[in-house]
């Protein structure tokens, strides 16, 4: 048996077919062209759903169902996708155009759960029985597994950690709050503090780091000026740490998981995020007297997570 996984967003297209051992056999990314109408979305899945199979030799009759992660609030009583900025849907029948288009099954999750049940399913979450998955990107994307399920609360819009407010009246976010944890903790965030330290000082090598452009900066950026022993790069890392931290430990007081495991780019930077990011979630949760603690922990499935989890949602 084969599974076909599908990880929509903003920018690309991935789809991947997994075998029974939850291994990619194949996978494929195109770029996502949005905002678009109703009809060219489905086209896109559609088309590159069948372009995947074919590269791996196989059909739509050798897949039980399609499954999707897909940024946003997913109804999975309609398979709608209620509400997702970054690909400008609203209220969006994704399940009920690409059966039709298609003729399968199609089973929809939020593409953070997708990606957690993944972990959860063969990756750095095996074996827990509560378990928080966080990627740093965009945004910040956060899944919750309980007792094997996903979590999703009564509407279908639980567990957006990112949307937890850290700092009040802070950054604006895309939500339209203020202060929220993937104001600071994302990529985004990280790359807007990055700028604001070279406005701030122009003697940084922050500047020779991105050729003197600030547009330039990305999440490694800092940590790059870090590692080089300039001050203003420390000094943002720093921060980035404790913003990240502040919002873990959120997640644990809450869920107190077995199993907390951080992926997305920046989870990249290794020892030099993990490290001290640990020591300082661990004198900030509330449990710190407790025998049993959060394993915190990198995914292990990378930008295949998405697709492995989406590709076994009907597992």
């Amino acid at each position: 048996m084969y599974y076909l996984g599908i990880d929509l967003g903003g920018t690309n297209i991935a789809t991947g077919i997994a075998d029974e051992n939850y291994r990619l056999i194949e996978k494929t990314s195109r770029k996502t062209h949005v905002p678009c109408p109703d009809d060219e979305l489905c086209s896109q899945l559609s088309s590159s759903a069948v372009e995947t199979l074919r590269k791996a030799g196989l059909t739509l009759d050798d897949i039980p169902y399609i499954g999707i992660g897909c940024p946003g609030t997913v109804n999975h009583d309609t398979g709608a996708v209620e509400f997702a900025n970054n690909l400008y849907l609203n209220n969006y029948p994704l399940r009920g155009l690409l059966e039709k288009k298609l003729g399968k099954k199609v089973l929809v999750e939020n593409d953070a759960n997708a990606a957690a049940y993944g972990e959860y399913i063969a990756g750095a979450l095996r074996g827990a029985k509560i378990a928080v998955a966080i990627t740093l990107g965009t945004g910040v994307g956060s899944g919750i597994i309980i007792d094997g399920k996903i979590f999703t609360g009564s509407n279908f819009a639980g567990g957006e950690m990112g949307h937890t407010v850290i700092v009040a009246n802070g950054r604006k976010c895309t939500c339209g709050r203020h202060g929220c944890w993937e104001a600071y903790a994302s990529a985004t965030g990280l790359i807007q503090s990055t700028r604001e330290a070279m406005e701030k000082d122009r003697s940084s090598k922050l500047w020779e780091i991105t050729g003197g452009d600030p547009s330039k900066a990305d999440g490694r950026t800092a940590f790059q000026a870090m590692r080089s022993g300039d001050a203003a790069g420390k000094a943002v890392v720093d921060d980035y740490i404790f913003y990240l931290a502040c919002g873990l430990a959120n997640c644990i007081n809450i869920f107190q998981p077995d199993i907390l495991c951080i992926g997305g780019g920046i989870s990249n930077e290794g020892d030099d995020l993990m490290i001290p990011l640990k020591e300082k979630v661990g004198r900030e949760v509330y449990s710190i007297n407790s025998s049993k603690q959060t394993l915190i922990c990198r995914a292990q499935l990378g930008n295949n997570a998405g697709i492995l989890g989406a590709a076994l949602l009907g597992k």
